[in-house]
């Protein structure tokens, strides 16, 4: 079957290196994420293990509608009793864009119809498991979502600060700077310390979704013993010591993040400090990264203020970190620039929490 990952629209290419290393078959970038090619036990592989990918969807189906009595037709000769449970509850979203077909609610309950005269239920709004029907240009795609609620909610982090960042977005930014486990990494205004425990877990070789339940351990066909033993395939591997510092002037971030390390089973490599960006030296003589989500001045703080917290970021990064590489996330430009840092890259615009933010990296 085709697999469609979810990612995040502009950072398609990281999730499909991701895709690549964890040696899915076929990956191939597209917009808004990446095909791959696999059975369900591939999708169940994605969902334990992929960090940058959002959801796993499996194609169930594609053809060609013209009209809603044609798409009831082709979706009653699908065998949804062999994908679907009698006895769980399901649901159908729909999405029409350039086609003959462009009342959404209508297809979508030509599908519903489908399905319930398969299986003898009626849907439910509520439910986990979703069937995604998309029509454009009078194609149309049928689409399981095995993952459920977003693969960001690992399971472990439940103190969020303020702004947060994704876990699946972070650790997509991690990968861009080229981080693969190798080096220790220091976050100077940590929050709830998302980069540090992705960070943490992506150098023991956790899996991603260790710590949560997915929509396809409701679907037929799924295989608890098979599920089990993916869960338990895997070796983690010890760090040698505390690798990944977090700091943040707000104790109760670090209170909150020290919880957050201890849920996600890091906390043994992980250390958390209550101090001002002022007082920030290398935790470490090994050298590694230092990457931050600083206040944009969009929803937290006041951007005529931040030139001067910027630019001592940039002064702490140039006079203290040398040989350290850098990777900072702003949704302004002008910001980046009063760091006074030279930039090395700058990744293309990335969607998040309603603005539109770049990932900078400098080598220092």
């Amino acid at each position: 079957m085709e697999i469609f990952l979810q990612g995040t629209p502009g950072l398609e290419d990281i999730l499909a290196e991701e895709a690549r290393s964890l040696s899915f078959s076929g990956v191939q970038s597209v917009a808004g994420g990446v095909i791959c090619q696999g059975d369900l036990a591939e999708a169940m592989r994605a969902n334990l293990w992929l960090r940058c990918a959002g959801r796993v969807l499996i194609r169930i189906a594609e053809f060609r509608a013209m009209h809603l009595a044609q798409l009831d037709k082709r979706a009653r000769k699908l065998d949804w009793a062999s994908i679907l449970r009698p006895d769980r509850a399901w649901r159908v979203e729909a999405t029409c864009r350039k086609s003959k077909i462009y009342h959404q609610r209508a297809a979508a309950e030509r599908i519903e119809g489908a399905i319930s005269a398969a299986l003898g239920i009626t849907p439910n709004p509520e439910a986990l498991i979703v069937v995604k029907l998309r029509i454009e240009d009078d194609l149309c795609t049928l689409s399981l979502d095995t993952s459920g609620e977003s693969l960001h909610k690992r399971g472990a982090k439940e103190f969020i600060g303020k702004a947060p960042m994704k876990e699946t977005l972070a650790a997509a930014f991690l990968r861009a700077c080229g981080y693969h486990g190798g080096m220790p990494v220091v976050d100077p205004m940590c929050g709830s310390g998302t980069f540090l425990l992705e960070a943490a877990e992506i150098a023991a070789r956790l899996p991603a979704g260790r710590a949560r339940r997915f929509a396809f351990e409701d679907l037929a066909g799924f295989e608890s013993a098979d599920w089990s033993a993916m869960r338990r395939n895997f070796s983690s591997r010890e760090a040698e010591a505390v690798q990944f510092y977090g700091f943040d002037r707000d104790q109760g971030a670090i209170t909150g993040a020290r919880a957050n390390a201890e849920r996600a089973g890091v906390a043994e490599w992980t250390s958390f400090a209550c101090q001002p960006l002022s007082a920030l030296e290398p935790p470490t003589k090994q050298k590694g990264l230092v990457i931050l989500n600083p206040p944009y001045g969009a929803r937290i703080g006041n951007r005529k203020l931040l030139f001067g917290l910027y630019g001592a970021i940039g002064a702490v990064m140039r006079e203290r970190f040398t040989g350290w590489q850098f990777g900072m996330v702003t949704s302004d430009e002008g910001l980046a620039k009063a760091t006074g840092l030279t930039w090395s890259e700058v990744s293309r615009p990335v969607a998040f929490g309603g603005l539109t933010v770049k990932l900078y990296q400098s080598a220092l």
